[in-house]
């Protein structure tokens, strides 16, 4: 086992978000927002939300018991389960001890890891984790499971129209289809207050709007910059946009996305990159004598950038942007979720290709990397990856609620936030079969689900 490991990333992957969604048009006109605002001002489309019988510990269960399920996995060859969240149902206990009951049924119960916790940034650290051990000498030959799970949920205003819920499991192993390229990888960490939970009793965030775009395009140029140079000194050539042939966000809402990349655009202008033509560098020179700080603040360069990059960004970024602009922000998911978007939309001509990752959480935390693809070998290939996660069936057979019951939904979400002594509808009915839900939380706080059957609508609790 000692011998270092080949070609290790993810062989398999599975996306679940709730069945329940809103549209942000409907929302606008609800919230009396002026029209655009959160289609075209924010760029999103629809939001994602757990109602009563949901949350991150069944979206979790239901993503694993998938991914072991379709990929005809035994989960006695699972060594490592690590899981990323930033949505506290426990101060002490993890996610990921709920999960080991689906490994406990199987007598596993050696099984390494649990959860990291930063905002959004926590699935890459447990990503990188669940890797790190793969290549190390610590590998007893089984798989790593890395879960990504989170449930978005504001306070009424402005920043309510970016939620989102989502879980993503992956499978960790050597002779992937999804290789980190390990040395073409940087972070930027600071002591930040740009969105932070401190009040335990509620789910809602503490939010400096403004702060975070700064602190995440910030946190974004630092890592390129670092990320560029690497590269520099590993292949002796520049590297640029052109170096990678997609790049994958995180996404707080879709415009910020745009930004960010338009952003990348701007710097490989600064660092007179071949990827920016005579046109492009006429139109940005107006900002080369622009301090690091005053280009944050530029709304002249933030549009001429966003022109500039703009046939870039259609090429290289739309395809990443599908599930982020229909679910909304998925917190330790979202990155993860534009990462299905793209192996959704282009599995067919991924192979050979590289793909550049960034991550953030605030408070902040983040990290660049870089992904080499090859088809793989079935079941741990692109198209069975694509062919499995289901996407495009999972967004349509969706339920639309209104505006008024998806208020209602948080009102009793809100009540319930920490509460004990209390029994769901156990409405599964929106729900697919095969799906986990939440039945009770008891007297003690203790929390249990169960699966719905393929016919009678309930399996056994746990």
């Amino acid at each position: 086992m000692a011998a270092q490991q080949k070609n290790v990333g993810i062989l398999a992957m599975e996306i679940y978000f709730p069945p329940t969604c809103i549209q942000q048009e409907t929302m606008e006109a609800h919230d009396g927002a002026s029209k655009g605002k959160y289609t075209i001002g924010l760029g999103q489309d629809c939001m994602g939300f757990c109602t009563e019988v949901e949350d991150v510990i069944s979206m979790s269960l239901t993503a694993v018991s998938s991914l072991l399920e379709k990929y005809a996995i035994d989960p006695k060859k699972v060594g490592r389960l690590e899981v990323g969240s930033e949505t506290v149902i426990d101060k002490s206990k993890s996610i990921k001890t709920f999960l080991m009951q689906i490994f406990e049924k199987c007598g596993n119960t050696d099984i390494e890891g649990v959860d990291s916790t930063n905002a959004c940034y926590g699935g890459t650290a447990a990503l990188f984790n669940c890797v790190n051990w793969v290549e190390s000498a610590s590998w007893d030959g089984r798989y790593g499971l890395v879960v990504c799970t989170d449930s978005a949920v504001y306070a009424e205003g402005p920043a309510r129209p970016t939620g989102g819920a989502a879980a993503i499991a992956m499978l960790i192993g050597p002779d992937a289809p999804i290789v980190f390229e390990s040395k073409i990888r940087a972070s930027h960490m600071a002591h930040v207050y740009d969105f932070y939970k401190p009040i335990l009793d509620s789910e809602y965030p503490v939010v400096d709007g403004k702060l975070s775009q700064t602190c995440y395009l910030v946190a974004l140029d630092s890592c390129y910059k670092i990320l560029c140079n690497k590269y520099e000194k590993l292949e002796g050539n520049q590297f640029s946009i052109a170096d990678a042939a997609y790049f994958v966000f995180h996404s707080p809402y879709n415009k910020l996305v745009q930004k960010s990349f338009a952003r990348l655009v701007f710097n490989d202008f600064t660092r007179n990159a071949s990827s920016i033509d005579e046109s492009a560098k006429e139109k940005l020179s107006p900002f080369s004598s622009l301090s690091h700080d005053e280009s944050y603040q530029s709304r002249d360069l933030e549009k001429v950038s966003q022109q500039v990059a703009k046939p870039f960004y259609d090429e290289k970024v739309q395809p990443t942007t599908l599930i982020p602009k229909q679910v909304g922000n998925m917190y330790t998911a979202s990155l993860y979720a534009a990462f299905a978007s793209l192996l959704h939309n282009k599995h067919n001509t991924l192979a050979g290709q590289r793909v550049v990752l960034f991550s953030y959480g605030s408070g902040s935390t983040a990290t660049m990397f870089s992904l080499k693809l090859n088809e793989g070998q079935h079941p741990f290939s692109l198209s069975n990856i694509a062919s499995v996660m289901n996407v495009k069936e999972k967004l349509k057979s969706r339920n639309e609620l209104t505006p008024e019951k998806f208020v209602e939904i948080m009102k009793l979400m809100e009540h319930r936030y920490g509460a004990k002594d209390f029994v769901t509808s156990k409405d599964c009915s929106l729900l697919a079969p095969g799906t986990y839900y939440l039945t009770e939380v008891d007297s003690k706080y203790r929390r249990f689900y169960a699966k719905k059957g393929a016919e009678n609508g309930l399996a056994n609790g746990h």
